[in-house]
C-alpha cells in the first residue's frame, strides 16, 4: 500500500495504522517498505514528532 502524500492525510493514516495494527513505527515502516527517516522528515516539516512512549505522531 502507498501512503498519502498530503501531510495531514499522511499524519492521519500513519496514526491510524499505529493505533490499530502496529506496535511501533519500525514495524509499520518494515511492513509497508517505507523509509522511516523520510516519513519522520515529512511529518516533522509540518510540525509533528513521533512519540515512542505513545506510539503516535503529535
Amino acid at each position: 500500500m502507498e501512503l498519502p502524500n498530503d501531510p495531514m492525510m499522511l499524519f492521519s493514516t500513519v496514526n491510524m495504522y499505529l493505533r490499530d495494527k502496529y506496535e511501533s513505527l519500525d514495524g509499520l515502516c518494515a511492513d509497508l517498505d517505507v523509509d522511516r527517516a523520510e516519513l519522520e522528515d515529512k511529518l516533522r516539516a509540518v510540525g509533528f514528532e513521533y512519540s515512542v512512549e505513545h506510539n503516535k505522531f503529535w
